[in-house]
């Protein structure tokens, strides 16, 4: 007894009438609402932004803060533009 080969593609999950990778496209094309991204690809990518923000947060903090406009903020203290 043979085994089927694992396989991530979402083309050998989808029966359709021929099976050809030109028609799963065009399937896929017109059935965007039945088509959606495996769950273990949503939490990575979920798991991957929350990462993201979490460094930027400490370069954010760890960087040294700068004044950009000092001069006009001693001339307006009130936020006016003048």
């Amino acid at each position: 007894m043979t085994r089927k080969k694992k396989t991530r593609s979402l083309a050998d999950k989808v029966t359709i009438r021929t099976g050809r990778r030109k028609d799963y496209k065009k399937w896929r094309h017109e059935n965007p609402d039945q088509v959606t991204s495996s769950r273990r690809f949503v939490v990575k990518k979920q798991q991957q932004r929350k990462l993201q923000a979490v460094r930027k947060l400490a370069r954010q903090q760890s960087g040294q803060s700068i004044a950009i406009h000092p001069d006009k903020e001693a001339d307006s203290p009130s936020g006016e533009h003048s």
